[in-house]
């Protein structure tokens, strides 16, 4: 199992060896280092912790300065024992041209938002006596029968958008630069946003 932290940096293009060209995500993923191993003995779970970053020490709680002056932690948990130890380097050349990865980071966030952008509910007509229903939701139900007189839950409203966690999978690397990552396709989040990378491992048996 691979996985690496890094920094979204932005978008741009590049071209195959056939001539056509493929969206990209460049993220800046350096070197990180293991702080922890967890095993289903001790902890009850597998996992293994890496720092990454450089962080100043008075900035760093004190209980967390054992583990070294890093900006971050983070944990990936495991099927498998781990083949790694503390203090181990995992560098970004961990990942080659053609691997197959998931992503996972916390989207842009879009604020308060109305149902047809929330939601891409159609809206009322632009005509006819329309005054103000071109970008309503329409009746939220709470009449007799089976709504029962309340407005049922779940029930797709105007509300926060973005902002969310969200897992992109089956992505490709096209390339690796350095410490940067080329990533065919969009990764979630804006420029300066902290992605998780790992191993995509597709199920054997996938739920219908």
């Amino acid at each position: 199992m691979k996985f690496l932290v890094g920094t979204k940096k932005g978008m741009t293009q590049v071209f195959d060896a056939d001539g056509r060209v493929h969206p990209v995500t460049i993220v800046v993923a350096p070197k990180v280092t293991v702080t922890q191993v967890k095993t289903s003995d001790t902890d009850g779970y597998t996992a293994v912790q890496i720092g990454y970053g450089v962080q100043k020490e008075s900035r760093i709680a004190k209980p967390q300065r054992t583990k070294g002056l890093f900006r971050g932690l983070k944990e990936f948990r495991l099927d498998e024992p781990a083949s790694l130890s503390v203090g181990d380097v995992i560098e970004p050349s961990v990942f080659g041209e053609g691997d197959k990865i998931a992503v996972s980071a916390v989207s842009k966030g879009k604020g308060f938002q109305g149902v047809v952008k929330r939601y891409g509910f159609k809206g009322g007509p632009r005509s006819h006596g329309q005054k103000h229903s071109e970008r309503e939701r329409g009746s939220s139900g709470g009449g007799p029968g089976r709504a029962g007189g309340r407005v049922v839950k779940g029930m797709r409203m105007a509300g926060r958008m973005g902002g969310d966690r969200v897992t992109v999978t089956n992505l490709k690397i096209v390339r690796v630069e350095g410490d940067e990552l080329f990533i065919e396709g969009a990764v979630p989040g804006r420029p300066g946003t902290m992605v998780e990378i790992r191993e995509f491992r597709p199920e054997k048996n996938p739920k219908k």
